[in-house]
């Protein structure tokens, strides 16, 4: 049973939301491919406290609970998380003495399990696998039982509740036009729920109509597609279709195979020491793709990197994981070939584009 101990509510909905402004930092990476040279900018969301973008949506989704009813301490919130979002909700939530019930699946690793315990989460791992052959129906499966016996229970809903996409519209995607001096004219965003897509897309086409927009997801998943198909990568594509996005959201939908994405990952680090998560490989991945078509004539695109790589180094950073998954060949095959094609990355001098102010000190991780 939820308790509730009477005391003082958590800090105002407004006040949430003010706290998602983070200016996570945007940073020039030069790409190199067949004798020419390409400019991306990444808007490295590994920056935020909890270390990803959806320390973000997690503060619009705790604003829109708490505008409906506050939340206040001892409450309990349950939500289904790939890990990310559990572990920023598990960071705010504690914060305020309220305590969240993680929903969550064997993809998840135990070291991101365990962040989340440490911050006062209750982890529920299912293991049944859905009829699309991945954990999110069964994860909510999971979120039905515990909701209906205890109406107490809130659930912050990341995938129908439009705060999500509201968090994005009203703090990333303004950073990004502040942060390009509104020259952006091209972004590429994962797809998993689509919240994150769905806001930056509104935000940046009300000042940008022409902006194009790619919507970037894992091959097998429903999210934006029609066929289901296991994949490895975590924190994008689903096996259900996304209810936040929207056709006029995007342009296209670029789906990338999870391989693809950890070779991109793998080369940036060598490459430059800039170790990003698998989504933001998968990004990277379908940003190549489209650079001779979609992209070509973009001047200054923006790959949305959602987090970095701590939660990574024991699974596709690590040799022995993706032999243990069979995988390895294929993905040294794809960094083979990407090579012989000449690409390579170097970060950039900023100093002749868009850049974010060089006085502001770095967004503070949760363990400093």
């Amino acid at each position: 049973m939820t308790l509730h101990t009477g005391g003082p509510p958590v800090p105002t909905p407004d006040s949430l939301i003010v706290d998602a402004r983070t200016h996570t930092p945007l940073r020039a990476l030069k790409v190199h491919h067949a004798d020419a040279t390409h400019r991306l900018w990444l808007k490295l969301e590994q920056e935020n406290p909890t270390g990803s973008i959806k320390y973000r949506t997690a503060l619009g989704l705790l604003a829109a609970l708490s505008s409906r009813r506050p939340l206040y301490p001892g409450t309990q919130v349950v939500e289904s998380t790939s890990g990310n979002l559990g572990l920023a909700l598990a960071h705010l939530l504690a914060r305020m003495d309220c305590q969240l019930i993680a929903i969550v699946d064997p993809k998840v690793p135990s070291s991101v399990q365990e962040l989340m315990r440490a911050q006062g989460a209750t982890v529920h791992q299912v293991t049944d696998r859905d009829e699309h052959d991945g954990y999110l129906l069964t994860r909510l499966a999971k979120v039905a039982e515990l909701t209906d016996a205890d109406p107490g229970l809130r659930w912050t809903d990341q995938y129908h509740n439009p705060a999500g996409p509201g968090v994005h519209r009203r703090t990333t995607a303004p950073e990004l036009i502040e942060q390009t001096y509104g020259a952006i004219d091209a972004v590429l965003a994962a797809v998993s729920t689509g919240g994150t897509l769905a806001g930056v897309s509104e935000g940046l086409r009300a000042v940008s109509p022409c902006l194009r927009v790619i919507a970037v997801d894992v091959q097998g998943s429903l999210a934006t597609g029609d066929r289901a198909q296991a994949h490895l990568l975590t924190g994008i594509g689903a096996t259900r279709r996304s209810t936040l996005l929207r056709p006029d959201h995007h342009d296209r939908v670029a789906r990338v195979f999870d391989v693809e994405a950890f070779a991109c990952c793998r080369m940036l680090s060598e490459d430059t020491g800039l170790r990003i998560g698998g989504s933001g490989g998968a990004v990277l991945a379908a940003y190549l793709a489209n650079l001779h078509g979609d992209l070509r004539r973009a001047r200054c695109p923006v790959a949305v990197i959602a987090d970095g790589a701590d939660n990574y180094l024991a699974t596709f950073y690590d040799d022995s994981w993706l032999a243990e998954r069979g995988v390895a060949d294929r993905v040294n095959a794809e960094i083979a070939k990407a090579r012989a094609e000449g690409l390579s990355f170097e970060i950039a001098d900023t100093a002749a584009g868009p850049t974010t102010d060089p006085l502001r000190p770095p967004a503070r991780r949760m363990d400093q």
